[in-house]
Parts: C-alpha cells; sequence; structure tokens
C-alpha cells in the first residue's frame, strides 16, 4: 500500500506518469529545435551566395550536398568561403568588348577593297559620302 501524500515525479499505480509524458514533450522539441538550427547552420554558405552569380551559388550548393551526403566537413568549410569571397566578373567585360568588335565588323562596307583601289575623281577630293541606308546603319539602328 502506497502512502496518499507521493512525490510529483513517482507514477501513480492507477494513473498516467506525468513527468514521463512532460519529458517526451521537451525532447521532441528539443530535437525539433536542434534539427533546425542544424539546418540554418549547413545552408549559410548557400544563402550567403544566393545574392552573388549563378555559376558561384551552384558550386556552393553541389559542396554543400557533398557535405551533407559524405560527412566530411571540409566540403562544408570550402563552400562556405567560397560564398564568402566575391569573384570578378571577367566575363560581362569580355563580353562588351566582343560586342563592340562585332559592332565595327558589321560597320565596315564590305566593298573596302574596290574604295580604296578606285582612282580619285579630277579635282583630287574623295567623293562625298552618300546617305543612303546600307545594311550596316539599318542593322545598327534595329539595336535603339
Amino acid at each position: 500500500m502506497a502512502p496518499h501524500h507521493l512525490p510529483f515525479y513517482l507514477a501513480p499505480g492507477s494513473g498516467i506518469d506525468t513527468l514521463m509524458v512532460v519529458m517526451g514533450i521537451f525532447l521532441i522539441g528539443t530535437v525539433l529545435w536542434v534539427g533546425t538550427l542544424y539546418w540554418k547552420l549547413h545552408s549559410l554558405p548557400e544563402r550567403m551566395a544566393h545574392k552573388s552569380q549563378k555559376l558561384q551559388f551552384e558550386f556552393v550548393a553541389v559542396l554543400g550536398l557533398i557535405s551533407l551526403f559524405t560527412h566530411m566537413h571540409i566540403f562544408w568549410i570550402a563552400g562556405l568561403l567560397l560564398a564568402m569571397i566575391d569573384i570578378p566578373d571577367f566575363g560581362g567585360p569580355l563580353r562588351s568588348i566582343a560586342d563592340s568588335v562585332e559592332k565595327i565588323a558589321d560597320a565596315t562596307p564590305e566593298d573596302g577593297d574596290a574604295a580604296a583601289t578606285s582612282p580619285l575623281p579630277a579635282g583630287g577630293d574623295a567623293p562625298p559620302p552618300t546617305d543612303e541606308p546600307g545594311p550596316a546603319k539599318e542593322k545598327e539602328h534595329s539595336h535603339v
């Protein structure tokens, strides 16, 4: 026969163990909180690289996945370091140079050699330029 005033941490013979229920809920909540904290920490490099270039973001994301599945933390550290570095944009200026060279190439007349070898008029002056729209001028105005 049990005494009538048992401490709260001892389960009564015919009831529910209240302390075990409270600790079970606390354990489930703690596991969920630690898991959420782990996922936020694990995705930190990806969130940092999200505002950078697409290639850098994808590379950091792949390093994060490799780190997740292999449990090798060096990949996560490499992804974090890569996300913190601003890689300069080499493609933009090179693309601009290529576009400019293409415009220059399109603007030159195709019959440039024939005009250079033709004799000048009797006055010695070059003929006045014509304002006829050629293919190069039409293409140039189509971008505006």
